[in-house]
């Protein structure tokens, strides 16, 4: 094992009055870092959701009698500390008292997501599929938003981070929230996306003003935009991804690097387990991406020698969601229609048809709720592998030792 370098402090977030943790950005030659009270903390992430099959969007968990909530979260929680989970990735309807909850029983954070007119705005009675962020008043109302969201949450033992946005960028393309192939002519759409990054800023700005005993990051659609990012979004602490590149993320953390120089935060990427072409499931080959894309995520870790910007990850998803692929119908039909195609899954990619099924990006199977709602998981491969691979500390492993971890599992998935 290694010992960690000295590192110089380039943003202090400092511990409030309320005796929260104290979080903060620290970089050094070697790299950056997250410090939860002096202490390198590698986000081995997860992005979770309860959601019943037969239910979609419109299920709250946390609208359900105390029991429910209660005994799903120590059912599912359990899992991820199992498995190594150290933080979660909530949306912003979580009340503040499970975060906490989470935390002080399990030891698991949250990264608080705010979608920021991701999925379009309700306004004067009129529903707008793509949020305007040039309009002064669907502006205002979105950073009226954020300062109650940050008025609400920063005394809350447990919140790790903010995090604005989710891909938001497609949405300027996109007229909904179901995936599609993902767009590359970003031409036409410069100057709404400009007017969109400044705003991610602006609410930067008073996020960290209400609440500075945390770092906040913005959640980008892979690199679309990147130049303009760089441009207006001067006061994010950390630049998070949605990257789906299949066995490999490529040059991403060295291109982050060299035009953004933030640290770099993944914030969905993942593998389904649906292979579209023998259309049966792929444990194997789900858990295989699932170890290339974690493996290059800690070695390009502060101290290893590569980029050194990444400072963790959030792997997509717990669990199946038998409601992605029509969103309000066939709710308890786990469906295998393949909604867009990616030439990086080459496991079941055939030039000119779609490859992806939303459906079964859980590295945990879905059973049938009960009465109540509540229902079994049913972990696959990439779960028992993750849960080995997630022991590993970058800050205190080397090189060597965390590519043996990364072979062993391999070996395990083959057999």
């Amino acid at each position: 094992m290694k010992k960690t370098a000295t590192i110089t402090i380039v943003l202090l977030i400092a511990i409030s009055a309320f005796g929260q943790r104290k979080v903060e950005m620290v970089s050094s030659p070697e790299g950056c870092r997250m410090m939860v009270d002096d202490k390198p903390l590698f986000l081995n992430g997860m992005n979770w959701d309860y959601f019943p099959v037969g239910t979609n969007y419109a299920y709250e968990l946390w609208q359900q009698p105390e029991d429910i909530i209660l005994a799903a979260l120590d059912n599912e929680m359990t899992l991820l500390k199992n498995m190594g989970v150290n933080v979660i990735r909530q949306y912003s309807h979580i009340p503040p008292r499970w975060i906490t909850y989470i935390y002080e029983k399990y030891g698991i954070y949250t990264m608080l997501n705010h979608s920021f007119g991701r999925y379009g705005m309700i306004f004067d009675g009129v529903a707008y599929p793509h949020t305007d962020y040039a309009n002064p008043e669907m502006s205002k109302r979105l950073l009226n938003e954020i300062k109650e969201l940050a008025e609400t949450y920063k005394n809350t033992q447990g919140l790790l981070l903010y995090l604005l946005g989710n891909e938001n960028n497609y949405g300027l393309f996109w007229k909904g929230a179901e995936t599609e192939d993902i767009p590359v002519d970003e031409g036409t759409m410069n100057s709404r996306a400009r007017a969109m990054y400044k705003l991610f800023n602006e609410a930067t700005k008073i996020i960290k003003n209400i609440d500075p005993s945390r770092p906040v990051a913005i959640c980008n659609g892979d690199l679309v935009f990147l130049d303009i990012i760089v441009e207006e979004c001067k006061d994010i602490d950390i630049f998070g991804v949605n990257s789906y590149r299949g066995d490999s993320f490529d040059t991403l953390f060295q291109v982050v690097k060299e035009k953004y120089g933030k640290p770099l935060l993944f914030t969905e990427f993942g593998a389904d387990a649906y292979n579209s072409v023998t259309m049966q499931e792929a444990q194997k080959e789900q858990a295989a991406i699932l170890l290339n894309n974690w493996e290059e995520i800690y070695l390009n870790a502060a101290g290893l020698g590569l980029s050194g910007n990444c400072i963790g990850g959030f792997t997509f998803q717990f669990s199946d969601g038998w409601w992605k692929s029509d969103q309000e119908k066939n709710l308890d039909i786990h469906d295998t229609h393949a909604s867009w195609a990616n030439g990086g899954y080459k496991f079941d990619f055939i030039k000119g048809k779609k490859n992806m099924n939303e459906e079964w990006f859980g590295i945990c199977a879905k059973g049938m709720p009960n009465d109540k709602g509540l229902y079994e998981l049913y972990p696959r491969i990439a779960y028992k592998v993750l849960s080995k691979v997630h022991r590993i500390n970058p800050y205190e492993s080397t090189k060597e030792e965390i590519e043996k971890v990364f072979r062993d599992a391999r070996c395990e998935v083959r057999e």
